[in-house]
């Protein structure tokens, strides 16, 4: 039995030992991204801005027709400056297209968005696209059928990114059900108001401006939730990199 000599003792400086690395969390490496996911998520960061500058000025056009008709009201009881009147016209009318510019290219950016996305749930789920493009972009721009497809798609999308199994229909979330209330109300609105305003009596004149103030403030709420929407599907079927762990250092040994 062999005796305890102390601990081991070398003539020269030992070159083995631990490398000199800082130590880090293990971590799976990040799958790369579909070419539709890619895209959905190149679109969206498009979408998003111009979604919410279309809210903006559709809240600004709002206001304008809002003090319109506040001078409407004033002038049945004495005569309106020209001054006034001449800034609020200016004001409904730059406010109208402006907001109609970019409610336009908002539009293009999210029908877009929607036709990649739609491929990537799709490609997501390990099945192929129920619906060809032509379909979305005629489920959008079509009256009447606007009122429902587009719903419909964003559920089949939502259930796509969640998982959902295939064969059952899609139940929306809070979400996309308060996005289509909200969609469907600004598309009825809308179409009131553009009938609304062929009257030519002074009265539907009055309520028209009243309506268009309305339409104005729907619209803004439908920028609003669609780029919510948009958001969220995007990072559930097309999620970025995951943001890097923090860095932990030594300080001391006790």
């Amino acid at each position: 039995m062999s005796t305890y000599s102390g601990p081991p003792a070398y003539r020269d400086v030992p070159r083995w030992g631990l490398p000199r690395v800082v130590w880090r969390r293990t971590r799976q490496l990040d799958t790369m991204p579909s070419d539709h996911a890619w895209r959905m998520r190149a679109l969206a960061g498009s979408a998003g801005p111009l979604l919410w500058l279309a809210a903006t000025l559709a809240l600004l056009a709002a206001a304008a027709e809002v003090w319109r008709y506040t001078i409407l009201l004033d002038s049945r009881n004495d005569a309106v400056p020209a001054g006034p009147l001449r800034v609020s016209d200016a004001l409904v009318v730059t406010g109208g297209v402006m907001s109609l510019l970019a409610g336009a290219l908002a539009a293009f950016a999210v029908l877009a968005w929607l036709i990649r996305g739609y491929a990537a749930a799709a490609e997501s789920a390990g099945v192929a696209a129920a619906r060809p493009r032509w379909q979305l972009v005629a489920g959008v721009l079509v009256p009447g059928v606007n009122l429902l497809l587009p719903a419909a798609v964003l559920a089949e999308m939502e259930h796509a990114a969640l998982g959902g199994d295939t064969a059952r229909r899609p139940r929306p979330s809070r979400l996309i059900v308060a996005w289509w209330v909200v969609w469907a109300a600004g598309l009825l609105l809308a179409t009131i108001t553009m009938l609304w305003r062929l009257r030519d009596t002074v009265q539907a004149q009055a309520d028209g401006v009243l309506l268009t103030a309305a339409t104005d403030v729907l619209a803004a709420a439908v920028a609003v939730l669609t780029a919510i929407v948009v958001r969220r599907l995007t990072a559930l079927l097309a999620p970025g990199q995951r943001r890097r762990s923090r860095r932990m250092v030594m300080v001391g040994v006790k």
